[in-house]
């Protein structure tokens, strides 16, 4: 049976191993890039989000340790953010949405995603004294992406990063811990929602190769962190098959 998965999965199976690879080397889940490939194939849409969150838990878990070792997470910064997005996250992930919404909420995020990746070295927050962040506007915004997040299937990395760099929250450095335990806590209470919604299902002999090369994938990504691709050059290589993903999505749900 394993061989069999191998075999009829094999393009999905090095792709999501070549991008835990990338992204865990420059400090990312991949979780967007997880649902991009996963949006190609014919795998059901429910099954689509469970697996692209697993994935992503595997693989930020491991920066979110580094990140912790490193004195990079300022908790008392972190809390108002996840205050409410954790709960959305989890209503997100608990409310059930048809197929066509669901690809073209898809298909706007991805393509957002591709949009924020390709402009993110204009908008690097510099390494200066932070501005002051005020907490009721940051639970506001974590649980508004929380709950989007959570209905697609993602950490809310993508949204949450581009928001810090540009009001200047934090030191790059700073930020990218901060995003890593964001989509880790995301993650898992969009998983649990899921999960808790009676139509849950998964396959799981497909999902458990995945997470194991996904995270061999993560632990080399970490062991050679920076040293293959800079974090520009990944995310702009990123951005142009994230956009042609989107577009076909959207193609395929507004013109078919």
């Amino acid at each position: 049976m394993l061989l069999d998965l191998f075999f009829n999965y094999w393009h999905i199976i090095s792709l999501f191993f070549t991008v835990a690879i990338l992204y865990s080397s420059v400090g990312f889940g991949g979780g967007s890039s997880y649902l991009a490939i996963l949006a190609l194939t014919g795998i059901i849409y429910t099954q689509i989000r469970a697996t692209a969150l697993l994935c992503n838990i595997v693989v930020v878990s491991g920066n979110v340790f580094l990140y912790y070792q490193q004195n990079k997470l300022d908790l008392k910064k972190i809390i108002p953010l996840v205050l409410f997005s954790v709960p959305f996250a989890y209503l997100g992930g608990y409310l059930k949405i048809s197929q066509e919404f669901f690809f073209i909420l898809l298909g706007f995020t991805l393509l957002f995603a591709a949009i924020s990746m390709w402009i993110t070295k204009r908008i690097v927050a510099s390494n200066k004294k932070n501005i002051p962040t005020k907490k009721v506007k940051n639970a506001a915004f974590g649980g508004f992406i929380g709950f989007i997040s959570g209905m697609i299937g993602i950490g809310g990395g993508i949204f949450l990063a581009p928001l810090l760099h540009l009001t200047n929250w934090d030191t790059p450095k700073r930020i990218a811990a901060t995003a890593s335990l964001f989509i880790l806590v995301n993650s898992i209470a969009g998983l649990m929602g899921q999960y808790s919604n009676p139509d849950f299902i998964i396959n799981w002999p497909l999902t458990s190769v995945l997470l194991v090369t996904v995270f061999i994938g993560g632990r080399i990504g970490n062991t050679i962190s920076n040293q293959l691709f800079s974090p520009i050059q990944l995310k702009k290589a990123t951005a142009i098959l994230i956009a042609f993903v989107s577009i076909r999505v959207l193609c395929k749900h507004f013109f078919t």
